[in-house]
């Protein structure tokens, strides 16, 4: 079943093994260009795996950095996979203990295909989603390796380089977008964020924000499963 539920999945995962091979090469260009062995970048992201936080813990690897400002600084960039994570409490309880590894792969580009792809009916729904787990590390694995590699061999300037992680998650905006469905999830996304980016500053929306839009989906949770019922009914029709 593990392998059916592989081969069902790795389609799904493609949009991520393109993006995930070019931003993991260029977090292995930045991590090679701090002068480690290209090992410790792929080490790095079995063990860490953690995105947008491995570009941030490159910025760690310079003197005067304190290890309270790291510990900060990675669990505000981060601190969006505590909202991710409790709306997925009721299905990773029902994994067994594939869910340990469930909680630690868990990506913004894993966590919006939870989401939007449909699980095979021929498919159990664990294995389902923990080959979409496994495929998605694998790719950034692969990207790492590569970019650390070619790092070491191949001269890089790595200025600018980091913005890879943000266009990802902006393609990635943009395709559910264009998909359709219901859209107001992300409409209360972009006001909150864009309002208290404004309010708050650069530094320190994020938290405020994720909160905010937690409550107000909390809140009117009825209201947007009612809306994705009906859509999902004219669709249907």
């Amino acid at each position: 079943m593990y392998k059916k539920a592989f081969r069902a999945a790795f389609p799904h995962t493609v949009p991520v093994l393109t993006g995930y091979l070019f931003i993991g090469i260029a977090f292995g260009v930045m991590f090679q260009e701090k002068g480690y062995h290209f090992l410790w970048a792929v080490l790095m992201s079995i063990l860490v795996y953690a995105g947008s936080g491995q570009y941030l813990a490159v910025q760690f690897f310079a003197p005067g950095v304190r290890f309270i400002d790291m510990i900060f600084m990675t669990f505000m960039v981060n601190v969006r996979h505590i909202f991710y994570g409790l709306s997925l409490l009721e299905r990773f309880g029902r994994m067994g203990k594939k869910r340990l590894y469930m909680i630690f792969s868990l990506t913004d580009e894993t966590y919006s295909l939870f989401f939007v792809t449909k699980v095979p009916k021929d498919v159990p729904e664990d294995k389902f989603l923990f080959a979409i787990a496994v495929l998605d590390q694998f790719y950034w694995v692969l990207g790492s390796a590569i970019g650390a590699l070619a790092g070491a061999v191949l001269p890089f300037r790595a200025e600018g380089i980091d913005f890879a992680m943000t266009a990802l998650f902006l393609v990635i905006f943009v395709e559910q977008w264009l998909a359709g469905g219901n859209r107001i999830p992300a409409v209360i996304g972009l006001v909150f964020a864009g309002v208290l980016r404004l309010v708050a500053g650069s530094d320190s929306f994020i938290l405020p924000s994720m909160i905010c839009i937690m409550i107000c989906l909390i809140w009117g949770r009825r209201y947007i499963e009612q809306e994705r019922r009906e859509g999902e009914d004219d669709n249907a029709g």
